[in-house]
Protein backbone atom coordinates (compact mmCIF):
# COMPACT_ATOMS: atom_id res chain seq x y z
CA UNK A 1 0.00 0.00 0.00
CA UNK A 2 2.58 2.92 -1.03
CA UNK A 3 2.78 6.35 0.60
CA UNK A 4 0.98 8.60 -2.36
CA UNK A 5 2.18 11.97 0.07
CA UNK A 6 -1.18 12.37 1.07
CA UNK A 7 -2.09 9.48 3.92
CA UNK A 8 -0.29 10.73 7.37
CA UNK A 9 -1.74 12.53 9.87
CA UNK A 10 0.27 15.59 9.59
CA UNK A 11 -2.47 18.37 8.48
CA UNK A 12 -2.85 21.70 9.85
CA UNK A 13 -5.37 23.14 11.56
CA UNK A 14 -8.31 23.81 9.47
CA UNK A 15 -7.00 21.97 6.90
CA UNK A 16 -9.28 20.62 4.24
CA UNK A 17 -9.35 16.87 4.11
CA UNK A 18 -10.21 14.78 1.97
CA UNK A 19 -11.09 11.31 3.88
CA UNK A 20 -11.41 9.00 0.84
CA UNK A 21 -7.74 10.27 -0.43
CA UNK A 22 -5.87 10.51 3.06
CA UNK A 23 -7.06 6.79 4.42
CA UNK A 24 -5.42 3.74 1.64
CA UNK A 25 -7.61 1.19 4.04
CA UNK A 26 -10.79 2.48 2.94
CA UNK A 27 -9.78 2.76 -0.23
CA UNK A 28 -8.59 -1.23 -0.61
CA UNK A 29 -11.66 -2.01 1.68
CA UNK A 30 -14.10 -0.66 -0.79
CA UNK A 31 -12.42 -1.98 -3.96
CA UNK A 32 -12.75 -5.88 -2.61
CA UNK A 33 -16.34 -5.26 -1.87
CA UNK A 34 -17.75 -3.59 -4.75
CA UNK A 35 -19.03 -5.86 -7.23
CA UNK A 36 -16.51 -6.23 -10.47
CA UNK A 37 -16.83 -3.00 -12.47
CA UNK A 38 -18.78 -0.74 -10.11
CA UNK A 39 -15.59 0.56 -8.31
CA UNK A 40 -13.98 1.99 -11.56
CA UNK A 41 -16.90 3.94 -11.61
CA UNK A 42 -17.74 4.75 -8.31
CA UNK A 43 -13.56 5.34 -7.10
CA UNK A 44 -14.04 8.74 -8.54
CA UNK A 45 -17.67 9.79 -7.15
CA UNK A 46 -16.42 8.96 -3.62
CA UNK A 47 -13.58 11.50 -4.46
CA UNK A 48 -15.63 14.16 -5.08
CA UNK A 49 -17.81 13.41 -2.31
CA UNK A 50 -14.96 13.17 0.06
CA UNK A 51 -14.05 16.68 -1.14
CA UNK A 52 -17.14 17.79 -0.30
CA UNK A 53 -17.56 16.11 3.31
CA UNK A 54 -13.84 17.55 3.90
CA UNK A 55 -14.53 21.14 2.37
CA UNK A 56 -17.36 22.28 3.39
CA UNK A 57 -19.78 19.71 5.22
CA UNK A 58 -17.15 19.37 8.11
CA UNK A 59 -16.95 23.13 8.92
CA UNK A 60 -21.03 23.13 8.73
CA UNK A 61 -21.46 20.53 10.95
CA UNK A 62 -19.47 22.54 13.64
CA UNK A 63 -22.36 25.11 13.40
CA UNK A 64 -25.09 23.21 13.42
CA UNK A 65 -23.68 21.43 16.75
CA UNK A 66 -23.62 24.74 18.09
CA UNK A 67 -27.18 25.42 17.05
CA UNK A 68 -29.66 22.17 16.36
CA UNK A 69 -32.99 22.09 15.25
CA UNK A 70 -35.78 23.69 17.40
CA UNK A 71 -39.36 22.41 17.37
CA UNK A 72 -41.69 24.77 17.09
CA UNK A 73 -44.59 22.75 17.98
CA UNK A 74 -47.75 25.50 18.04
CA UNK A 75 -47.81 28.84 16.06
CA UNK A 76 -48.67 32.26 17.75
CA UNK A 77 -52.14 31.43 18.10
CA UNK A 78 -52.17 28.04 19.56
CA UNK A 79 -52.57 25.75 16.90
CA UNK A 80 -50.39 22.61 16.30
CA UNK A 81 -47.95 23.19 13.59
CA UNK A 82 -44.97 21.09 14.00
CA UNK A 83 -42.40 23.10 12.52
CA UNK A 84 -38.94 21.86 12.95
CA UNK A 85 -35.95 24.89 12.58
CA UNK A 86 -32.53 23.86 11.13
CA UNK A 87 -29.53 26.13 10.95
CA UNK A 88 -28.97 27.22 7.34
CA UNK A 89 -25.70 25.30 7.73
CA UNK A 90 -27.51 21.91 7.84
CA UNK A 91 -29.93 22.92 4.99
CA UNK A 92 -26.81 23.51 2.91
CA UNK A 93 -25.04 19.99 3.97
CA UNK A 94 -28.62 18.13 3.34
CA UNK A 95 -28.51 19.73 0.23
CA UNK A 96 -24.99 18.38 -0.61
CA UNK A 97 -25.25 15.18 0.64
CA UNK A 98 -28.35 14.04 -1.05
CA UNK A 99 -27.67 15.46 -4.28
CA UNK A 100 -24.06 14.03 -4.15
CA UNK A 101 -26.66 10.44 -4.82
CA UNK A 102 -25.89 9.11 -1.45
CA UNK A 103 -28.90 7.44 -1.66
CA UNK A 104 -30.50 7.81 -5.22
CA UNK A 105 -27.64 6.14 -6.97
CA UNK A 106 -28.69 2.98 -5.30
CA UNK A 107 -32.07 3.15 -6.56
CA UNK A 108 -31.96 4.94 -9.94
CA UNK A 109 -29.23 5.03 -12.35
CA UNK A 110 -27.04 7.84 -12.18
CA UNK A 111 -27.06 9.36 -15.48
CA UNK A 112 -23.71 7.95 -17.10
CA UNK A 113 -24.95 4.45 -15.98
CA UNK A 114 -27.45 2.59 -17.07
CA UNK A 115 -28.37 0.22 -14.13
CA UNK A 116 -28.32 1.36 -9.91
CA UNK A 117 -25.09 1.08 -7.96
CA UNK A 118 -25.24 -1.07 -5.29
CA UNK A 119 -25.98 -0.71 -1.60
CA UNK A 120 -22.72 -0.57 -0.55
CA UNK A 121 -21.90 2.26 -2.24
CA UNK A 122 -24.49 3.75 -0.39
CA UNK A 123 -22.48 2.44 3.02
CA UNK A 124 -19.18 3.95 1.80
CA UNK A 125 -20.76 6.89 1.23
CA UNK A 126 -22.40 7.20 4.84
CA UNK A 127 -19.11 6.48 5.85
CA UNK A 128 -17.21 8.98 4.80
CA UNK A 129 -20.19 11.47 6.13
CA UNK A 130 -19.51 9.70 9.41
CA UNK A 131 -16.14 11.53 9.82
CA UNK A 132 -17.54 14.92 10.39
CA UNK A 133 -21.34 14.02 11.33
CA UNK A 134 -22.91 10.96 12.66
CA UNK A 135 -26.07 12.83 13.26
CA UNK A 136 -26.71 13.64 9.90
CA UNK A 137 -25.74 9.89 8.60
CA UNK A 138 -29.10 8.87 10.74
CA UNK A 139 -31.91 10.55 8.32
CA UNK A 140 -29.38 9.72 5.15
CA UNK A 141 -29.74 5.91 6.52
CA UNK A 142 -33.28 6.03 7.22
CA UNK A 143 -34.01 7.44 3.76
CA UNK A 144 -32.42 4.79 2.34
CA UNK A 145 -34.09 2.26 4.38
CA UNK A 146 -37.48 3.51 4.18
CA UNK A 147 -36.99 3.23 0.47
CA UNK A 148 -35.48 0.08 0.52
CA UNK A 149 -38.62 -1.43 2.87
CA UNK A 150 -41.27 0.31 -0.24
CA UNK A 151 -39.13 -1.44 -2.77
CA UNK A 152 -39.24 -4.75 -1.14
CA UNK A 153 -42.55 -4.70 0.56
CA UNK A 154 -44.84 -2.53 -1.11
CA UNK A 155 -46.51 -5.14 -3.04
CA UNK A 156 -48.92 -3.21 -4.87
CA UNK A 157 -47.20 -0.59 -5.67
CA UNK A 158 -49.75 2.36 -4.28
CA UNK A 159 -46.90 4.12 -2.61
CA UNK A 160 -44.87 4.30 -5.70
CA UNK A 161 -44.96 8.31 -5.07
CA UNK A 162 -43.49 7.94 -1.56
CA UNK A 163 -40.65 5.60 -3.39
CA UNK A 164 -39.88 7.98 -6.06
CA UNK A 165 -39.81 11.11 -3.64
CA UNK A 166 -37.38 8.80 -1.27
CA UNK A 167 -34.84 8.51 -3.67
CA UNK A 168 -35.17 11.93 -5.53
CA UNK A 169 -31.85 13.34 -6.60
CA UNK A 170 -33.15 16.67 -6.13
CA UNK A 171 -32.84 17.96 -2.41
CA UNK A 172 -36.33 19.98 -3.49
CA UNK A 173 -38.21 17.40 -4.36
CA UNK A 174 -37.30 14.72 -1.81
CA UNK A 175 -38.85 12.88 1.18
CA UNK A 176 -36.82 11.88 4.10
CA UNK A 177 -37.63 9.17 5.75
CA UNK A 178 -37.64 7.72 10.03
CA UNK A 179 -38.55 4.47 11.72
CA UNK A 180 -40.34 5.45 14.68
CA UNK A 181 -40.30 1.47 16.89
CA UNK A 182 -39.76 2.39 20.32
CA UNK A 183 -42.60 3.07 22.69
CA UNK A 184 -42.02 3.97 26.59
CA UNK A 185 -43.48 1.09 27.95
CA UNK A 186 -42.09 -1.66 25.27
CA UNK A 187 -38.49 -0.09 24.71
CA UNK A 188 -36.87 -3.01 22.83
CA UNK A 189 -39.70 -5.28 23.15
CA UNK A 190 -41.47 -4.06 20.47
CA UNK A 191 -44.50 -6.85 20.38
CA UNK A 192 -45.73 -4.78 23.24
CA UNK A 193 -46.19 -2.04 20.50
CA UNK A 194 -50.11 0.14 22.01
CA UNK A 195 -50.41 2.04 18.68
CA UNK A 196 -53.56 1.06 16.84
CA UNK A 197 -54.89 0.98 13.91
CA UNK A 198 -58.33 1.99 12.63
CA UNK A 199 -59.56 1.65 9.14
CA UNK A 200 -60.61 4.98 7.34
CA UNK A 201 -62.15 3.18 4.18
CA UNK A 202 -63.34 -0.45 3.59
CA UNK A 203 -61.15 -3.11 3.52
CA UNK A 204 -61.19 -3.13 -0.42
CA UNK A 205 -60.39 0.08 -0.88
CA UNK A 206 -56.29 0.20 -2.78
CA UNK A 207 -55.56 3.48 -0.56
CA UNK A 208 -55.39 1.03 2.05
CA UNK A 209 -55.70 4.48 4.67
CA UNK A 210 -55.74 3.96 8.64
CA UNK A 211 -56.12 6.31 11.22
CA UNK A 212 -53.04 5.84 14.09
CA UNK A 213 -53.32 6.34 17.65
CA UNK A 214 -50.39 5.84 20.09
CA UNK A 215 -47.24 7.26 21.46
CA UNK A 216 -44.11 6.90 19.90
CA UNK A 217 -40.95 7.77 22.39
CA UNK A 218 -37.44 7.88 20.00
CA UNK A 219 -38.57 9.20 16.92
CA UNK A 220 -35.24 10.72 15.29
CA UNK A 221 -35.45 12.66 12.21
CA UNK A 222 -39.17 13.53 13.62
CA UNK A 223 -40.36 15.87 11.17
CA UNK A 224 -39.61 13.25 8.21
CA UNK A 225 -42.58 12.86 5.33
CA UNK A 226 -41.74 8.89 4.75
CA UNK A 227 -42.18 7.82 8.54
CA UNK A 228 -42.63 3.82 9.03
CA UNK A 229 -44.72 2.87 11.70
CA UNK A 230 -45.69 -0.27 13.53
CA UNK A 231 -49.16 -0.42 15.21
CA UNK A 232 -52.20 -3.29 15.35
CA UNK A 233 -54.95 -3.32 13.64
CA UNK A 234 -58.68 -4.30 15.02
CA UNK A 235 -58.31 -7.64 16.60
CA UNK A 236 -54.91 -8.47 15.31
CA UNK A 237 -53.44 -10.76 17.92
CA UNK A 238 -50.85 -9.81 20.09
CA UNK A 239 -47.23 -9.69 19.91
CA UNK A 240 -44.90 -9.16 17.10
CA UNK A 241 -47.25 -11.50 14.73
CA UNK A 242 -49.59 -9.13 14.93
CA UNK A 243 -47.71 -5.76 14.28
CA UNK A 244 -48.39 -4.10 10.68
CA UNK A 245 -46.52 -1.79 8.93
CA UNK A 246 -47.83 1.83 7.86
CA UNK A 247 -46.09 5.10 6.14
CA UNK A 248 -46.89 8.00 8.07
CA UNK A 249 -46.36 11.29 6.53
CA UNK A 250 -45.82 14.63 7.92
CA UNK A 251 -48.20 16.48 5.71
CA UNK A 252 -51.20 14.64 4.16
CA UNK A 253 -51.81 13.95 0.11
CA UNK A 254 -53.87 17.01 0.02
CA UNK A 255 -51.12 19.11 1.72
CA UNK A 256 -53.05 19.41 5.34
CA UNK A 257 -50.48 18.90 8.10
CA UNK A 258 -51.34 15.43 9.35
CA UNK A 259 -53.06 14.65 12.95
CA UNK A 260 -50.09 14.08 15.35
CA UNK A 261 -48.19 16.39 17.88
CA UNK A 262 -44.52 16.82 17.96
CA UNK A 263 -44.74 16.72 21.75
CA UNK A 264 -41.02 17.81 22.19
CA UNK A 265 -37.05 17.39 21.10
CA UNK A 266 -34.99 15.23 23.58
CA UNK A 267 -32.28 17.12 24.79
CA UNK A 268 -29.64 14.80 24.00
CA UNK A 269 -26.12 14.42 24.54
CA UNK A 270 -24.92 13.94 21.14
CA UNK A 271 -25.68 13.69 17.31
CA UNK A 272 -27.33 16.93 17.51
CA UNK A 273 -28.34 17.39 14.06
CA UNK A 274 -30.88 14.82 14.07
CA UNK A 275 -34.34 16.27 15.72
CA UNK A 276 -35.07 13.43 18.15
CA UNK A 277 -38.32 13.60 19.62
CA UNK A 278 -41.90 12.35 21.15
CA UNK A 279 -44.53 12.20 18.86
CA UNK A 280 -48.43 11.38 19.67
CA UNK A 281 -50.50 10.38 17.01
CA UNK A 282 -54.11 11.32 17.46
CA UNK A 283 -55.84 9.65 14.71
CA UNK A 284 -52.88 10.47 11.99
CA UNK A 285 -53.18 9.31 8.26
CA UNK A 286 -51.32 6.22 7.84
CA UNK A 287 -50.75 3.81 4.56
CA UNK A 288 -50.63 0.39 5.16
CA UNK A 289 -47.37 -0.68 3.48
CA UNK A 290 -47.68 -4.36 2.24
CA UNK A 291 -49.64 -7.53 3.73
CA UNK A 292 -51.76 -6.84 7.19
CA UNK A 293 -49.83 -8.62 10.25
CA UNK A 294 -46.18 -8.84 8.29
CA UNK A 295 -45.08 -5.60 9.59
CA UNK A 296 -42.50 -6.58 11.96
CA UNK A 297 -41.10 -9.22 9.24
CA UNK A 298 -40.65 -5.97 6.99
CA UNK A 299 -39.32 -3.64 9.27
CA UNK A 300 -36.21 -6.32 9.65
CA UNK A 301 -35.25 -5.21 6.38
CA UNK A 302 -35.02 -1.77 7.31
CA UNK A 303 -33.93 -3.01 11.36
CA UNK A 304 -30.90 -5.19 10.00
CA UNK A 305 -29.91 -1.85 7.12
CA UNK A 306 -29.86 0.35 10.16
CA UNK A 307 -27.59 -2.51 12.22
CA UNK A 308 -24.91 -2.21 9.42
CA UNK A 309 -25.01 1.79 8.86
CA UNK A 310 -24.67 2.26 12.76
CA UNK A 311 -21.59 0.25 12.31
CA UNK A 312 -20.53 1.97 9.39
CA UNK A 313 -21.15 5.04 11.53
CA UNK A 314 -18.83 3.62 14.16
CA UNK A 315 -16.07 3.06 11.63
CA UNK A 316 -16.13 6.95 10.26
CA UNK A 317 -16.02 8.05 13.96
CA UNK A 318 -12.90 5.84 14.74
CA UNK A 319 -11.00 7.23 11.71
CA UNK A 320 -11.62 10.47 12.18
CA UNK A 321 -10.58 10.19 15.87
CA UNK A 322 -7.46 8.90 13.91
CA UNK A 323 -6.99 11.51 11.82
CA UNK A 324 -6.94 13.60 14.90
CA UNK A 325 -4.85 11.94 17.02
CA UNK A 326 -2.42 11.48 14.26
CA UNK A 327 -2.58 15.27 13.89
CA UNK A 328 -1.70 16.13 17.25
CA UNK A 329 0.89 13.54 17.95
CA UNK A 330 2.52 15.25 15.24
CA UNK A 331 2.20 18.61 15.50
CA UNK A 332 2.72 18.98 19.62
CA UNK A 333 6.26 18.64 21.07
CA UNK A 334 6.70 17.68 24.95
CA UNK A 335 10.18 17.51 26.73
CA UNK A 336 12.13 18.75 23.15
CA UNK A 337 10.22 16.14 20.82
CA UNK A 338 6.84 15.11 18.55
CA UNK A 339 4.97 13.60 20.83
CA UNK A 340 4.46 10.61 18.29
CA UNK A 341 8.12 9.97 18.82
CA UNK A 342 7.66 8.47 22.34
CA UNK A 343 7.32 4.67 22.75
CA UNK A 344 3.89 4.83 24.53
CA UNK A 345 2.53 6.79 21.74
CA UNK A 346 3.88 5.10 19.08
CA UNK A 347 2.23 2.03 20.45
CA UNK A 348 -1.12 3.51 21.40
CA UNK A 349 -1.50 4.97 17.80
CA UNK A 350 -0.88 1.46 16.60
CA UNK A 351 -3.58 0.37 18.61
CA UNK A 352 -5.62 2.89 17.14
CA UNK A 353 -5.20 2.25 13.44
CA UNK A 354 -5.24 -1.20 13.96
CA UNK A 355 -8.90 -1.12 16.05
CA UNK A 356 -9.89 1.25 12.84
CA UNK A 357 -8.67 -1.22 10.02
CA UNK A 358 -10.36 -4.18 11.88
CA UNK A 359 -13.56 -3.21 12.39
CA UNK A 360 -13.40 -1.73 8.91
CA UNK A 361 -12.83 -4.82 7.40
CA UNK A 362 -15.63 -6.40 9.36
CA UNK A 363 -18.04 -3.93 8.36
CA UNK A 364 -17.81 -3.76 4.76
CA UNK A 365 -17.62 -7.66 4.91
CA UNK A 366 -21.30 -7.10 6.71
CA UNK A 367 -21.96 -4.47 3.99
CA UNK A 368 -20.93 -6.60 1.50
CA UNK A 369 -23.03 -9.59 1.85
CA UNK A 370 -26.45 -7.75 2.62
CA UNK A 371 -26.09 -5.73 -0.74
CA UNK A 372 -25.31 -8.89 -2.48
CA UNK A 373 -28.45 -10.62 -0.72
CA UNK A 374 -30.37 -6.93 -2.31
CA UNK A 375 -29.11 -7.92 -4.90
CA UNK A 376 -30.70 -11.51 -5.31
CA UNK A 377 -32.96 -12.46 -2.45
CA UNK A 378 -32.47 -16.01 -3.75
CA UNK A 379 -28.80 -16.17 -2.56
CA UNK A 380 -29.65 -18.05 0.54
CA UNK A 381 -25.61 -17.90 1.44
CA UNK A 382 -25.68 -13.92 1.32
CA UNK A 383 -28.66 -13.86 3.59
CA UNK A 384 -27.52 -16.42 6.35
CA UNK A 385 -24.21 -14.40 6.20
CA UNK A 386 -25.81 -10.91 6.26
CA UNK A 387 -27.80 -12.14 9.52
CA UNK A 388 -24.84 -13.56 11.28
CA UNK A 389 -22.24 -10.78 10.65
CA UNK A 390 -25.18 -7.82 11.30
CA UNK A 391 -25.65 -7.75 15.02
CA UNK A 392 -21.68 -8.66 15.55
CA UNK A 393 -21.10 -5.96 13.63
CA UNK A 394 -23.31 -3.26 15.48
CA UNK A 395 -22.46 -4.81 18.69
CA UNK A 396 -18.35 -4.47 18.52
CA UNK A 397 -17.70 -1.99 15.94
CA UNK A 398 -20.26 0.79 18.65
CA UNK A 399 -18.18 0.29 21.84
CA UNK A 400 -14.72 0.06 19.73
CA UNK A 401 -16.12 3.50 18.88
CA UNK A 402 -16.49 4.59 22.00
CA UNK A 403 -13.62 3.49 22.87
CA UNK A 404 -11.50 5.03 20.41
CA UNK A 405 -13.23 8.55 20.43
CA UNK A 406 -12.46 8.50 24.77
CA UNK A 407 -8.78 7.97 24.11
CA UNK A 408 -8.81 10.25 20.54
CA UNK A 409 -10.00 13.40 23.52
CA UNK A 410 -7.37 11.86 25.82
CA UNK A 411 -4.60 12.41 23.31
CA UNK A 412 -5.70 16.00 22.50
CA UNK A 413 -5.11 16.86 26.38
CA UNK A 414 -7.21 19.33 27.91
CA UNK A 415 -8.38 20.65 24.66
CA UNK A 416 -10.03 16.92 23.85
CA UNK A 417 -12.30 17.74 26.40
CA UNK A 418 -14.30 21.34 25.34
CA UNK A 419 -16.14 22.02 22.69
CA UNK A 420 -13.61 23.84 20.59
CA UNK A 421 -12.37 20.63 19.39
CA UNK A 422 -13.84 17.93 17.39
CA UNK A 423 -13.09 14.98 19.48
CA UNK A 424 -15.67 16.53 22.14
CA UNK A 425 -18.06 16.12 19.61
CA UNK A 426 -16.49 12.24 18.35
CA UNK A 427 -17.33 11.09 22.15
CA UNK A 428 -20.74 12.67 22.87
CA UNK A 429 -21.73 11.52 19.19
CA UNK A 430 -20.33 7.74 19.37
CA UNK A 431 -22.25 7.35 22.96
CA UNK A 432 -25.33 6.46 21.02
CA UNK A 433 -23.98 4.10 19.08
CA UNK A 434 -23.84 0.89 21.50
CA UNK A 435 -27.86 1.70 22.01
CA UNK A 436 -29.27 2.67 18.44
CA UNK A 437 -31.09 -0.43 16.93
CA UNK A 438 -30.42 -2.93 19.65
CA UNK A 439 -28.10 -2.91 22.89
CA UNK A 440 -25.11 -5.20 23.12
CA UNK A 441 -28.12 -7.81 24.73
CA UNK A 442 -30.41 -7.94 22.38
CA UNK A 443 -27.64 -8.18 19.30
CA UNK A 444 -25.80 -11.21 20.94
CA UNK A 445 -29.02 -12.70 21.69
CA UNK A 446 -30.33 -12.10 17.83
CA UNK A 447 -26.37 -13.67 17.01
CA UNK A 448 -27.66 -17.18 18.75
CA UNK A 449 -31.31 -16.97 17.29
CA UNK A 450 -29.69 -16.57 13.59
CA UNK A 451 -27.65 -19.95 14.64
CA UNK A 452 -30.38 -21.58 15.94
CA UNK A 453 -33.37 -20.63 13.36
CA UNK A 454 -31.22 -20.06 10.27
CA UNK A 455 -28.26 -22.46 10.91
CA UNK A 456 -26.36 -19.43 10.16
CA UNK A 457 -23.16 -21.11 11.79
CA UNK A 458 -23.07 -23.16 8.18
CA UNK A 459 -22.25 -20.30 6.45
CA UNK A 460 -20.24 -18.72 8.57
CA UNK A 461 -17.68 -21.71 9.06
CA UNK A 462 -17.91 -22.38 5.26
CA UNK A 463 -16.81 -18.53 4.81
CA UNK A 464 -14.29 -18.37 7.27
CA UNK A 465 -12.70 -21.80 5.76
CA UNK A 466 -12.85 -19.85 2.07
CA UNK A 467 -11.11 -16.99 3.81
CA UNK A 468 -8.39 -18.95 5.39
CA UNK A 469 -7.95 -20.97 2.37
CA UNK A 470 -6.56 -18.26 -0.14
CA UNK A 471 -3.57 -17.59 2.92
CA UNK A 472 -0.06 -19.35 1.74
CA UNK A 473 2.38 -16.30 1.73
CA UNK A 474 5.47 -17.28 4.56
CA UNK A 475 4.86 -14.53 6.27
CA UNK A 476 1.45 -15.38 7.38
CA UNK A 477 2.51 -18.69 8.02
CA UNK A 478 2.97 -18.48 11.89
CA UNK A 479 -1.11 -16.04 12.03
CA UNK A 480 -2.75 -18.99 10.08
CA UNK A 481 -1.59 -21.74 12.75
CA UNK A 482 -3.11 -19.16 15.10
CA UNK A 483 -6.23 -18.55 13.88
CA UNK A 484 -7.19 -21.95 12.48
CA UNK A 485 -6.46 -23.10 15.59
CA UNK A 486 -8.79 -20.46 17.38
CA UNK A 487 -11.56 -21.09 14.48
CA UNK A 488 -12.09 -24.86 15.54
CA UNK A 489 -12.35 -23.58 19.34
CA UNK A 490 -15.05 -21.17 17.81
CA UNK A 491 -16.75 -24.21 16.55
CA UNK A 492 -16.87 -25.98 19.19
CA UNK A 493 -17.96 -23.29 21.29
CA UNK A 494 -21.09 -22.67 18.97
CA UNK A 495 -21.95 -26.45 19.39
CA UNK A 496 -21.32 -26.26 23.10
CA UNK A 497 -24.21 -23.38 23.42
CA UNK A 498 -26.48 -24.91 20.48
CA UNK A 499 -26.71 -27.92 23.56
CA UNK A 500 -26.41 -25.86 26.22
CA UNK A 501 -29.88 -24.86 28.35
CA UNK A 502 -31.40 -21.22 27.63
CA UNK A 503 -29.77 -19.66 30.60
CA UNK A 504 -26.42 -20.62 29.94
CA UNK A 505 -26.72 -19.98 26.46
CA UNK A 506 -27.82 -16.74 26.89
CA UNK A 507 -25.30 -15.91 30.00
CA UNK A 508 -22.16 -16.61 27.39
CA UNK A 509 -24.04 -14.95 24.25
CA UNK A 510 -21.90 -11.85 24.53
CA UNK A 511 -18.76 -13.58 24.68
CA UNK A 512 -19.65 -15.36 21.84
CA UNK A 513 -20.35 -12.29 19.65
CA UNK A 514 -17.11 -11.16 20.71
CA UNK A 515 -15.35 -14.59 19.29
CA UNK A 516 -16.94 -14.39 16.34
CA UNK A 517 -16.05 -10.87 15.75
CA UNK A 518 -12.18 -11.61 16.54
CA UNK A 519 -12.23 -14.88 14.25
CA UNK A 520 -13.47 -13.87 11.29
CA UNK A 521 -11.69 -10.51 11.72
CA UNK A 522 -8.38 -12.05 11.90
CA UNK A 523 -9.38 -14.00 8.83
CA UNK A 524 -10.02 -11.03 6.60
CA UNK A 525 -7.31 -9.19 8.04
CA UNK A 526 -5.20 -12.55 6.60
CA UNK A 527 -6.59 -12.62 3.49
CA UNK A 528 -6.82 -9.32 2.33
CA UNK A 529 -2.90 -9.27 3.94
CA UNK A 530 -2.42 -12.38 1.32
CA UNK A 531 -3.94 -10.20 -1.68
CA UNK A 532 -1.99 -6.86 -1.12
CA UNK A 533 1.12 -9.70 -1.11
CA UNK A 534 -0.11 -10.78 -4.29
CA UNK A 535 -0.99 -7.94 -6.23
CA UNK A 536 1.20 -4.96 -5.24
CA UNK A 537 3.98 -7.28 -3.37
CA UNK A 538 3.23 -5.18 -0.06
CA UNK A 539 3.33 -6.54 3.00
CA UNK A 540 1.91 -4.05 5.31
CA UNK A 541 -1.28 -5.52 5.74
CA UNK A 542 0.93 -8.67 7.01
CA UNK A 543 1.47 -6.20 10.33
CA UNK A 544 -1.73 -4.95 10.96
CA UNK A 545 -3.53 -9.14 10.99
CA UNK A 546 -0.41 -9.45 13.07
CA UNK A 547 -0.95 -6.95 15.76
CA UNK A 548 -4.49 -7.77 15.91
CA UNK A 549 -4.24 -11.50 16.72
CA UNK A 550 -1.56 -10.62 19.05
CA UNK A 551 -3.77 -8.60 20.78
CA UNK A 552 -7.07 -10.64 20.82
CA UNK A 553 -6.33 -13.86 19.47
CA UNK A 554 -3.07 -15.04 21.55
CA UNK A 555 -2.43 -14.90 24.82
CA UNK A 556 1.15 -14.55 25.46
CA UNK A 557 3.44 -15.00 28.80
CA UNK A 558 3.77 -12.18 31.45
CA UNK A 559 0.92 -10.57 29.29
CA UNK A 560 3.56 -10.04 26.52
CA UNK A 561 5.81 -8.18 28.43
CA UNK A 562 8.53 -10.99 28.78
CA UNK A 563 8.89 -11.85 25.10
CA UNK A 564 10.67 -8.75 24.23
CA UNK A 565 8.68 -8.07 21.36
CA UNK A 566 7.59 -4.46 20.25
CA UNK A 567 5.81 -4.30 16.46
CA UNK A 568 4.49 -0.82 17.05
CA UNK A 569 8.16 0.15 17.53
CA UNK A 570 9.95 -1.95 14.65
CA UNK A 571 6.62 -0.83 12.69
CA UNK A 572 5.26 2.57 13.64
CA UNK A 573 5.74 4.08 9.94
CA UNK A 574 4.17 1.74 8.34
CA UNK A 575 1.05 1.07 10.29
CA UNK A 576 0.57 4.44 11.09
CA UNK A 577 1.59 6.23 8.38
CA UNK A 578 0.97 3.52 5.52
CA UNK A 579 4.53 2.88 4.27
CA UNK A 580 5.53 -0.21 2.33
CA UNK A 581 6.97 -3.11 3.57
CA UNK A 582 8.68 -5.64 1.97
CA UNK A 583 7.61 -9.21 2.82
CA UNK A 584 11.02 -10.56 2.71
CA UNK A 585 11.96 -8.56 5.86
CA UNK A 586 9.01 -10.07 8.04
CA UNK A 587 9.62 -13.81 6.63
CA UNK A 588 13.36 -13.11 8.10
CA UNK A 589 11.98 -11.68 11.22
CA UNK A 590 10.03 -14.67 11.81
CA UNK A 591 12.61 -17.36 10.85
Amino acid sequence: MPNDGSTTGAQEDGQESNYWRCTPPLRAAARRVYPNGEFEWAKSQLDQFGEIVGAVVKENSDIVDDHGPKLHTYDAYGEVQNEVEYHPAQRENERLVYESGIVADAFTPPSDRDEPVGLIHTLTMQLLLSYVDTGLVCPVSMTAGAALVLRNHDTDDHLDDYQSALTSRSYDSLVEGAMFLTEEQGGSDVGATETVAEPLDSTDDPSRRYELTGEKWFCSNIDADGTLALARRPDAPEGTSGLSLFLVPHETEDGTLNDQLYRRLKDKLGTISVPTGEVEFRGAEAYLVGEPERGFRYMATMLNWERITNAVGAVGIMGRSLVESKRKATNHEAFGKEIRAYPLMKRDLVDMAVDFEAALAFTMEAGKWFDRYERDHENREAYRLMRVLTPVAKYRTARMAVDTASYAMEIQGGNGYVSDFVTHRLYRDAQVLPIWEGTSNILSLDLLRTFEKEAAHEALVSHVDALLSTVDHPALDELTSVVADEFSTLQTAIETLADADDDYAQHEAKRLAEYVFDVVTASLLMSNAQRELDESGDARAVLVATHFVQTTLREPDGRGIIDGDALALAHFDAIVDYESVDPDSLVDRHA
